[in-house]
């Protein structure tokens, strides 16, 4: 890829964060930026202010095939479906596709952490921010962004060789790349995405591209209990180390759980890093998570006590499980990032308490009925909520169980859910917002969701 970008002339896809973030980097490194984003003008306000000072030329409105003219490189950001007429068309051009990602990855001059999975990459990404900001650190600086919070390209002139930067990625920016970090780390690999991806096999593949570009003396930090990550140990190119709570092979690197604590075994020598019930975060996945950070820190240089302070003092990340409110006696759970099946059922394996369950937001096209096995079991009222509502319940009356043991609501928005599980819930219970569908029915994103529940949640007298 390209670094000297003077008189480049590159189209931007999408004025999102990611965009707006490239199209700095690109401008102020002298390329000849195009930004094209299909909403309208009015839409666009905030950053058109934002980039104001920057000489780019804005399309908006429409994906016009005549932008392709006299442009070198097309950038799509994450939101951006590669199925539009005008990447096609660009296809059909031979004009090469990039990324934010992409070429950040091609700029940095030291090493990368890049952390993804279908649930768990922000967590354990924010937790490795955590120790690091704990840690005696062997690097001078520490960076974290990507698919978090900062998109990293426009600090990308300011990280030295002897920085390390941790990076979380989604499927999305993947898909694109043609460069692996030096330590690439997947968390698990379900079902999800699948109205942009199409296939659990091309989802699969686009997360596997973390893997593909890295060589010999690079890290593989896969998760042996999920045969979706798992599953790519084939394609490690160079040092495979592992986590997960299943007993962990004798002579192979990672961490494991025994006798109620987390370990790491590195090239012969073992850490005992924390015990288990220190870990102030509910559920198994939680537990992934933070053996995950573990393995990565260790890998990294970090000792195991400041490890271990840092574990005991993370809070969690907002939405993710987070508590929300006790009100008369029930408590109040916000996991709006369980935007997928598999993630409500981890969210609701978290609990042993009676637990009053809103399910709903946009469908992925993503089976139901395995959650709804779950929610059989371990539920027992149920409220469902947006645009997914009546598939949802298609799946409930299809499945014929021999004894339905939750009773149910529907409903159209979630405010409404809020207010029926504030009548049904009673002392002991846990009120958990687990939708298991994205949140663009009804808002901007899932934390935007996840905001306005607990506003509700907390105007509750």
């Amino acid at each position: 890829m390209k670094i000297n970008w003077e008189n480049t002339h590159v189209l931007v896809i999408g004025a999102a964060r990611q965009g707006l973030a490239l199209t700095r980097y690109l401008s102020n490194h002298g390329a000849k930026v195009t930004l094209n984003d299909g909403r309208p003008e009015q839409d666009l306000q905030s950053a058109m202010q934002q980039l104001k000072d920057f000489p780019i030329h804005w399309v908006v409105g429409q994906h016009p095939l005549e932008i392709l003219e006299g442009i070198d490189l097309v950038c799509v950001s994450g939101g951006v479906p590669l199925d539009i007429p005008l990447i096609l068309e660009a296809n059909r051009r031979n004009i090469p596709l990039s990324n934010d990602s992409q070429i950040f990855m091609d700029a940095v001059r030291c090493p990368v952490v890049g952390i993804t999975g279908s649930a768990g990459k922000t967590t354990t990404t924010s937790l490795m921010s955590a120790i690091a900001k704990q840690a005696s650190s062997p690097f001078q600086k520490i960076w974290v962004g990507g698919n978090i919070g900062n998109p990293l390209i426009n600090q990308v002139d300011e990280i030295s060789p002897d920085n390390l930067v941790i990076l979380e990625l989604s499927s999305f920016q993947l898909e694109l790349m043609t460069v692996s970090p030096q330590i690439a780390v997947i968390t698990n690999i379900t079902p999800n995405h699948l109205d942009r991806h199409g296939t659990l096999e091309a989802y699969t593949a686009a997360k596997a591209n973390i893997l593909k570009y890295q060589s010999s003396g690079d890290h593989a930090i896969l998760n042996r209990d999920d045969p979706g990550a798992f599953g790519l140990r084939g394609a490690v190119k160079g040092n495979l180390i592992s986590f997960g709570n299943s007993p962990l092979p004798e002579n192979e690197n990672g961490a494991f759980t025994q006798n109620k604590s987390i370990w790491v075994r590195l090239d012969g020598q073992v850490s005992e890093i924390c015990s288990l019930n220190e870990i102030p975060l509910r559920g198994r996945h939680n537990v992934s998570n933070v053996l995950a950070a573990c393995t990565i820190a260790r890998v990294v240089g970090f000792n195991p006590s400041d490890i271990r302070e840092a574990i005991i003092a993370f809070k969690g990340v907002p939405h993710r499980l987070q508590l929300v409110r006790d009100w008369n006696g029930i408590q109040w759970f916000d996991d709006s990032i369980a935007t997928a099946p598999e993630r409500s059922m981890a969210a609701i394996e978290a609990f042993h308490e009676p637990i009053v369950l809103l399910l709903g937001g946009k469908d992925k096209n993503l089976p139901w009925d395995k959650l709804l096995q779950v929610v059989n079991q371990k539920v027992e009222h149920v409220i469902l909520f947006g645009a997914a509502a009546e598939t949802i319940h298609d799946y409930i009356s299809a499945m014929h169980f021999p004894q339905q043991n939750f009773t149910l609501d529907i409903c159209n928005h979630l405010q409404e859910a809020v207010m029926i599980a504030s009548k049904i819930a009673e002392p002991g219970d846990v009120v958990l917002l687990a939708p298991g569908g994205t949140s663009y029915d009804e808002f901007k994103d899932f934390e935007e969701r996840g905001e306005k529940f607990q506003s509700w949640v907390l105007q509750l007298q």
